[in-house]
């Protein structure tokens, strides 16, 4: 079955690893809701020209994805201008680097409730719909550090973890309502979010970004190269295609080969 003519909510869309997704679902003919944060005419400009390229319907929603209540208020929203959502890609996240001792609390809070509790939300909003229709695909972006741990990383880390959990629970619960939950584990995309991310390790490790890089980031993928975010979209695709009608409570690790090790 194609997956043209579905509608999709892609969180954390406008830029990094969920604007690819977003873009390699637009390709196969899906319908978007672009979430995420950017300046205004930069995001109608790529709303505009995600639906020009592709043919498809692109509708744009800026909530919070730290907070519930918002995250309800879209979902509602969304669904009655789609009718219901198909596909729920759960990917918006934040980072933080430091020692625990020095962990901000705030920091903490917040990379909790986007890189974890967001996707309570979106799933528990989507999930009627999907078991009504008998046809849902959940695709929760997680981590290579969703299977692993990496020091300075506390929250985000603790956030992954539970996201592989929450992947496993929730599709053990629609398993037999035609639905999928599964995870993708990317390693180290060089996406703003990774960008971002390298001065504070660098200081936190006392090396140079480009050491960083090298010697902190790829030394974790034997393959020694990022992965790309078309390679994360292309697995989206196959998890949301009647291929991986089959596969639920799984996870895919697109990492260059570090949880091999």
């Amino acid at each position: 079955m194609s997956l043209k003519g579905k509608h999709a909510l892609v969180t954390g869309s406008t830029s990094g690893i969920g604007l690819g997704i977003a873009e390699g679902l637009a390709k196969e003919g899906v319908h978007l809701v672009l979430n995420g944060f950017g300046e205004a005419h930069e995001i109608e400009a790529l709303r505009q020209r995600l639906a020009s390229d592709y043919g498809v319907k692109v509708i744009y929603d800026g909530a919070d994805m730290s907070q519930g209540a918002d995250i309800a208020r879209m979902m509602i929203e969304v669904a009655n201008k789609t009718g219901g959502l198909d596909i729920v890609v759960n990917n918006a996240g934040i980072q933080h680097v430091s020692h625990v001792e020095d962990f901000p609390e705030a920091k903490w809070d917040a990379i909790i409730a986007i890189n974890l509790s967001s996707a309570f939300h979106t799933t528990k909003a989507a999930m009627p719909y999907m078991k009504k229709q008998r046809w849902g695909r959940i695709v929760n972006i997680a981590s290579a550090h969703g299977l692993v741990a990496s020091p300075f990383k506390s929250a985000y880390v603790a956030a992954k973890h539970g996201i592989m959990g929450f992947t496993k629970t929730v599709a053990l619960e629609c398993a037999q309502e035609g639905v999928t939950v599964n995870a993708i584990c990317p390693g180290y995309v060089l996406t703003p979010l990774v960008e971002r991310q390298i001065p504070d390790t660098a200081k936190a490790r006392g090396l140079t970004e480009e050491q960083v890089k090298r010697d902190v980031l790829l030394a974790a993928q034997p393959t020694k190269k990022f992965v790309t975010v078309e390679q994360i979209a292309a697995t989206t695709i196959f998890l949301c295609s009647d291929a991986a009608a089959s596969i639920t409570g799984s996870h895919i690790a697109v990492e260059g080969g570090w949880t091999a090790q």
